[in-house]
């Protein structure tokens, strides 16, 4: 019994490790797509305003 009990103490340590893997995972690609869409959308715009502001 007591082999039985370890056995499934470790299988909920794996599945609770996964799981916490998962949600950083999934937090950081959330963070980095934020991030690359920040990135794409501002620089063409800031460079738009500034050539707007050149022709004033």
């Amino acid at each position: 019994m007591e082999i039985f009990k370890g056995r499934l103490i470790v299988r909920f340590i794996d599945d609770l490790a996964g799981s916490i893997y998962d949600i950083f995972k999934f937090i950081l690609k959330s963070l980095g797509y934020l991030l690359a869409g920040m990135i794409i959308v501002a620089i063409p715009m800031y460079l738009i305003v500034w050539v707007f502001g050149l022709l004033k």
